[in-house]
């Protein structure tokens, strides 16, 4: 009680100093609000695996780099230039110009610091971008080796905008309780302003960053505004409340394009929707059950009447333009209603059985009307669904800890799939759906030792079939977004979801 008391006091103080130094009459300053459906929740950048908060701490505390979809490969931030030394060694070369906020270098002890907390951070919920390292170490001051367990050639994807960078020296002088909370020690380009939490996070320029120099474009202040309601989203941006409106569902499209001051982006997201089915619980536990699911569902007139055309179809793990994609993998769930009811009797439930499916509300594009759509679907074929709608918060934190048998959820960023491919369905990649298959580990662990693309492409080839034959998941679709937008706002979304100041620009 002494420890959480403390904690509460020093967040109070923070609080109060954040909300002291907002600067919020400056009138030369441009500024973007933007309706989310996700935002920050912990102050520990480690205690939380969420794709917006992966570009907002990226931002402010820094990351070593990202996916640049126009140049088609990873571009460094606090990255240089890396190198491969040998086939399980790499060096990292920072940028001699990176610094933080209080004016410190940026240093290669930061970054083994901040490698190490990844993984042994007592509320790390990131434990799965390290998995691949066998161990961090010093170079020199600017370099680092990274040294993993077996070959990995996808390793840029696990670690590049996954792994935030904090101050050593911050750390070892005020523990994590108080170094988590000094905002200005960070070694992006924005700095913390103001969080609310369940309402808005608030970021701001720092105006002596040198990357201004190469975006001064960039709006001086983000505000992240939690609007889980898509009407919400939608009013607010009609009411010049917000510029920028995440995931409009396609129903409410044409109610953005009758107004003269907005205008609506579309963009297709590398995240895919999925049911997952935890094979540890009953009844999906038996292989026919969990496809019999695959051939309950009739996708493609949910994305014909609900999404509207705005999706597209997955027949595997992943679709058209993500890494390894295959479309022969088999079997192809077709909506077969008779051979899922046929599955159902031949696993043993010729009277079918009782379920309990848990969907996001206003998580994702009508995440809540899609499953409703689902359930009688599945009712039809003898799998007796119960929808079940917890708030996101609860259902997010049980589904990390592997307490949620049957859900819906996306995966984002998957641009090569190697990351999410470990993290859901290698043993002991994650608790989520608690899938393990020694022969789809085997696949996994070549896949990441292969450097030769074509060879590493068959591998995946494989490990994506072994899966969707298995299914434990079945993957929906890839919706093609709306964000709603001020027609004054210069912004292409990424398909990673990730979203990064310096791509925006206000006229």
């Amino acid at each position: 009680m002494k420890r959480r008391a403390i904690g509460a006091l020093v967040l109070l103080t923070v609080g109060v100093w954040l909300l002291g130094a907002r600067p919020y009459a400056r009138a030369a300053e441009t500024r973007i609000s933007i309706g989310v459906t996700e935002t920050m929740e912990t102050f520990n950048p480690y205690g939380d695996s969420v794709s917006l908060m992966y570009s907002v701490w990226c931002m402010v505390l820094g990351c070593l780099g990202t996916y640049d979809f126009d140049k088609g490969q990873h571009v460094g931030l606090l990255v240089e230039s890396w190198e491969v030394k040998d086939p399980k060694t790499w060096l990292f070369h920072l940028r001699k110009s990176n610094r933080f906020h209080d004016g410190s270098p940026v240093t290669a002890e930061d970054v083994v610091h901040s490698l190490k907390r990844t993984r042994s951070d007592p509320f790390t919920k990131q434990f799965q971008n390290v998995s691949a390292v066998a161990g961090e170490a010093v170079v020199d001051k600017y370099t680092v080796r990274i040294t993993t367990k077996e070959p990995t050639a996808p390793l840029l994807d696990y670690l590049f905008d996954r792994v935030i960078v904090t101050s050593k020296a911050i750390y070892d002088k005020y523990g994590p309780e108080v170094a988590d909370r000094q905002y200005p020690v960070g070694a992006g380009p924005y700095r913390f302003r103001e969080l609310i939490p369940g309402q808005r996070l608030v970021i701001g320029k720092d105006k002596s960053h040198p990357m201004w120099k190469q975006y001064p474009q960039a709006p001086d202040e983000i505000v992240f505004r939690l609007m889980r309601e898509p009407e919400q989203r939608v009013t607010a941006l009609l009411n010049n409340e917000i510029q920028i409106a995440q995931f409009v569902p396609p129903h409410l499209r044409e109610r953005v394009e009758r107004s003269a001051n907005h205008k609506i982006v579309k963009f297709h997201t590398a995240e895919i929707m999925f049911l997952a089915m935890m094979p540890k619980v009953k009844p999906w536990d038996n292989k026919l059950v969990r496809q019999a699911v695959g051939y309950a569902i009739d996708r493609d007139t949910i994305i014909k009447t609900l999404l509207r055309g705005e999706a597209s179809r997955l027949d595997g793990p992943i679709g058209e333009g993500q890494y390894g994609y295959d479309p022969n993998l088999q079997p192809k769930y077709t909506y077969n209603p008779e051979k899922a009811r046929e599955l159902l009797k031949q696993a043993g439930y010729p009277n079918g059985v009782d379920v309990e499916l848990s969907t996001p509300v206003g998580r994702y594009t009508l995440d809540k009307q899609v499953t409703e759509a689902m359930v009688p679907m599945l009712i039809a074929v003898g799998i007796r669904t119960k929808l079940l709608t917890p708030e996101w918060a609860t259902l997010w934190a049980n589904v990390q800890v592997g307490k949620v048998p049957f859900y819906y959820m996306g995966r984002g960023g998957v641009v090569d799939p190697s990351a999410a491919l470990s993290q859901y369905f290698e043993t002991g990649g994650s608790p989520r759906i608690g899938y393990s298959n020694p022969k789809l580990d085997e696949l996994l662990s070549a896949e990441r030792q292969a450097f030769d693309p074509v060879k590493r492409k068959k591998l995946l080839s494989q490990a994506m079939s072994l899966i969707t034959d298995e299914a434990p998941a079945q993957f929906m679709w890839r919706h093609q977004l709306l964000f709603g937008m001020a027609k004054n706002i210069d912004y292409r979304p990424l398909p990673s979801e990730r979203i990064f100041g310096w791509n925006m620009k206000v006229r």
